[in-house]
């Protein structure tokens, strides 16, 4: 996917996540956030024509190389753009709660238990101040890791694969949950779509 740069569809109804997610926060979200990170990427890419040709991940991968004059915004838009596109794939109705049999023995490996990991992933996420995402990631060394990053800052620009996310925006809970950041995240476990984490974690290898 390059440029123009398409909202991807959420490949769901937006009531599909209750009661976890809120059907209008879904709205909100998918139809006009991640609809103004893709509008404000395509312009910030319009009077570049040698990167029509790139995907989102691989500008993000090479935001250093960018002109000077757009890479805030694709900083900025590309990561809001990349990251939410994830975020709606790494989520699904009646998601499980436990990741496949590989996956739960990487977790296992990387972090001690399962459970270990869910700590770890939560509490990274509820300790982002402000306004960011919480990660799972493929390091540079092929290991799984957990990490946050500020606004829409992408793991990829890090050198890392992200495999789950999740956005911890206000605009991503408050209606449902106001600023009980916590309650969101317990309730995030239970939309989680653990074959999607899995298929991305293979195209790591």
């Amino acid at each position: 996917m390059g440029y123009p740069f398409q909202l991807p569809e959420l490949g769901y109804a937006t009531d599909a996540l209750e009661p976890h997610i809120d059907s209008r926060t879904m709205e909100i979200h998918h139809g006009k956030h991640h609809q103004a990170y893709t509008n404000n990427l395509n312009a910030a890419l319009e009077h570049h024509p040698e990167l029509h040709g790139h995907s989102g991940e691989q500008l993000l991968g090479r935001l250093g190389e960018l002109p000077e004059g757009i890479r805030a915004a694709v900083r900025n838009n590309g990561g809001g753009f990349v990251n939410h596109k994830l975020f709606w794939e790494i989520m699904a109705p009646g998601g499980s709660n436990s990741p496949t049999e590989e996956m739960s023995d990487l977790l296992s490996d990387s972090f001690g238990s399962f459970d270990e990991f869910k700590k770890s992933f939560s509490g990274a996420a509820a300790t982002q101040f402000g306004s960011g995402w919480g990660w799972l990631v493929v390091d540079p060394d092929g290991k799984l890791q957990v990490m946050a990053t500020a606004n829409q800052d992408s793991p990829i620009s890090c050198n890392c694969v992200p495999i789950l996310g999740v956005d911890v925006w206000e605009h991503a809970y408050y209606l449902n949950y106001q600023n009980r950041r916590p309650d969101y995240l317990d309730a995030f476990w239970n939309v989680v779509n653990w074959s999607e984490v899995a298929e991305k974690y293979s195209q790591t290898r």
